[in-house]
């Protein structure tokens, strides 16, 4: 597996966003703001069903678990402003979907059948896609789309540790591997800290 970047860019993040939203491409857009939202893997995105998301009464749910495909651990899954109000556009796109709640939420839209997720290959398409044609240099994946979560809760100064939690790691080294956290970048903040 090649190493993928985080977007890093909140401007590119919100060009991604206007763009798949003036497009109409609203199951890309969701993808796109779930994945960075929910610091899920794609395997456990594609997964993603009506039923999750909704309750019997037709609802948006608040939160949600699932058991994570790649490691099987529980995860936990916030539905946030961000995730709630780009739900609501899909759902006016696509009303037939909340019809079933076995119904995938990344579906194949060439054939409007919810009964089959996307591929990891066009998920991978569609991002790598999407990432060049808003200007981002780099490598950018599936992936990007977790890293950018912790890549930009670090950011926002959330602890380590509840970011490897977040992210099911094993450790906060392999947390800081993960997100490229260097010991140089660390030693930059004791000198600047200089209690």
């Amino acid at each position: 597996m090649n190493f993928v970047e985080p977007i890093r860019d909140r401007k590119k993040i919100a060009q991604i966003k206007n763009l798949l939203r003036g497009e109409g491409r609203f199951r890309d857009l969701l993808l796109f703001t779930a994945g960075i939202n929910t610091a899920l893997r794609v395997s456990d995105l594609l997964r993603l069903q009506i039923g999750h998301f909704m309750d019997d009464r037709q609802s948006l749910k608040h939160r949600f678990q699932i058991k994570e495909q790649k490691r099987g651990k529980r995860h936990e899954v916030f539905v946030n402003t961000s995730i709630r109000e780009i739900f609501k556009e899909y759902l006016a796109a696509y009303p037939n979907i909340a019809s079933n709640p076995q119904h995938f939420l990344f579906f194949n839209t060439k054939a409007n059948d919810f009964a089959e997720p996307i591929g990891r290959g066009q998920a991978w398409k569609f991002i790598t896609a999407i990432c060049k044609q808003v200007g981002l240099r780099g490598n950018f994946g599936t992936h990007s789309l977790r890293k950018t979560w912790g890549y930009h809760a670090r950011l926002q100064g959330v602890d380590l540790a509840l970011i490897m939690y977040k992210l099911n790691h094993a450790s906060i080294a392999y947390t800081k591997r993960y997100l490229g956290i260097t010991d140089d970048e660390l030693q930059a903040v004791v000198e600047r800290l200089n209690l």
